[in-house]
């Protein structure tokens, strides 16, 4: 009995394996960097995929759209950054509000390092939510919860350690707090220094009720 071998087939190139995780993490990488600066609209597959290296039709086999690819841009960038408050802001080698102002230093460290030419992710995702795809509203409130938590956790301690009044409302204060937080991040964005974070937090600080 004679066994046929199978021709090759013409058209698409076999796929790449979804599961190599250098190459994916590249593309969220200089995803990252792309939305961060320019934001989700302005940013073309093009430019990230020449970035790494990848054939536009590979992209699809790691992800299933640009909207897929953005939440998991965003997701990553949030998780990142939480981790950056949870270090500062959970330091218990410190006093409650000095975290705050280790989070704020680091931050303006953050910025001076990239020339000013980042901001904060979400916050610039938050701004473009009316023309962003409906996926992402729910995903940007919820990573906004999150590090609200954070910030009220700590405000509590400094409540617990009298540094603040006992009557204060924590999670008003920790919203509040992050509101004007991402104003102060697009203001040294756009003035290219880090005064407005310095500013932000002088007056968040002072305003304390005690």
């Amino acid at each position: 009995m004679t066994l046929l071998t199978p021709k090759p087939r013409r058209g698409r190139p076999p796929k790449v394996s979804r599961d190599n995780p250098d190459t994916r993490a590249e593309l969220i990488r200089s995803g990252l960097e792309q939305l961060t600066e320019q934001g989700f609209a302005s940013s073309g597959i093009d430019a990230i995929l020449k970035k790494v290296g990848v054939p536009k039709g590979s992209f699809y086999h790691y992800f299933a759209s640009k909207e897929a690819f953005g939440q998991v841009v965003l997701q990553n960038y949030a998780q990142y950054f939480l981790h950056k408050l949870e270090t500062h802001l959970f330091d218990e080698t410190y006093l409650p509000l000095t975290r705050i102002r280790h989070f704020v230093e680091d931050a303006k460290a953050g910025m001076i390092r990239y020339q000013f030419k980042r901001g904060c992710l979400v916050g610039n995702l938050g701004q473009e939510v009316g023309i962003l795809p409906d996926s992402f509203r729910p995903q940007i409130i919820e990573i906004f919860l999150s590090w609200q938590a954070c910030m009220a956790r700590c405000l509590n301690e400094a409540q617990l350690l009298g540094q603040i009044s006992a009557t204060a409302d924590c999670d008003v204060l920790a919203e509040n707090f992050l509101v004007g937080w991402e104003g102060a991040v697009s203001r040294a964005k756009l003035v290219q220094n880090e005064l407005p974070l310095e500013n932000y937090y002088e007056y968040f600080i002072a305003g304390l009720p005690k």
